[in-house]
């Protein structure tokens, strides 16, 4: 498939080139995104999980060695039994801190690809007939040869090579995040 660009006027804001719909990527902390890190971040406190992850493993391991001597402690009325409950909660706090990090950024990768594939189903395209004229057409509709007529701001339906004008790409459509 090629791609054909059309000459247009500069744009003066940055966000006049992005599709209506990306301008406002989604926030950092997104409350949907939020709450599924804040849940599988309990959910990977599964040692079987956790295994994967060594350091966080042997950190989580101290936790549960630290709970559990605080609860001796307790049951003993030891005088230090304040000490081992702050090491026991900055313990747990590193191992679910570390899950929340890591279940927010594939929470943030799964959203990525979702919308790509909300992208890919809903462009259209511009497709250049023999003619001379153009007709609009799901960009799954399009096939190796066909010519494709793109102006600032469209969303490029696939892959494909420039044969007339001149084309810039803003990486940021693609990743869904702002533009610098």
């Amino acid at each position: 498939m090629a791609t054909s660009t059309l000459p247009s006027k500069p744009a003066s804001d940055p966000t006049e080139l992005l599709p209506k719909k990306l301008a406002h990527a989604r926030p950092l902390f997104d409350q949907e995104i939020l709450r599924r890190a804040a849940g599988d971040s309990f959910k990977k406190l599964n040692p079987a999980t956790l295994f994967k992850n060594p350091v966080i493993f042997v950190v989580e391991v101290g936790a549960l060695v630290t709970t559990i001597l605080l609860v001796r402690d307790v049951a003993a009325g030891a005088s230090d039994a304040a000490f081992n409950l702050q090491i026991a909660l900055w313990l747990w706090f590193t191992v679910l801190f570390a899950n929340f990090a890591e279940a927010m950024a594939e929470a943030r990768g799964k959203a990525q690809a979702d919308a790509l594939r909300k992208t890919k189903s809903d462009a259209l395209a511009r497709r250049y007939l023999p003619n001379g004229k153009s007709e609009q057409v799901p960009a799954s509709l399009l096939r190796a040869g066909d010519l494709v007529v793109c102006e600032a701001g469209d969303i490029i339906p696939g892959d494909g090579e420039v044969v007339e004008g001149i084309a810039t790409v803003d990486e940021s459509v693609i990743t869904g995040e702002s533009a610098p």
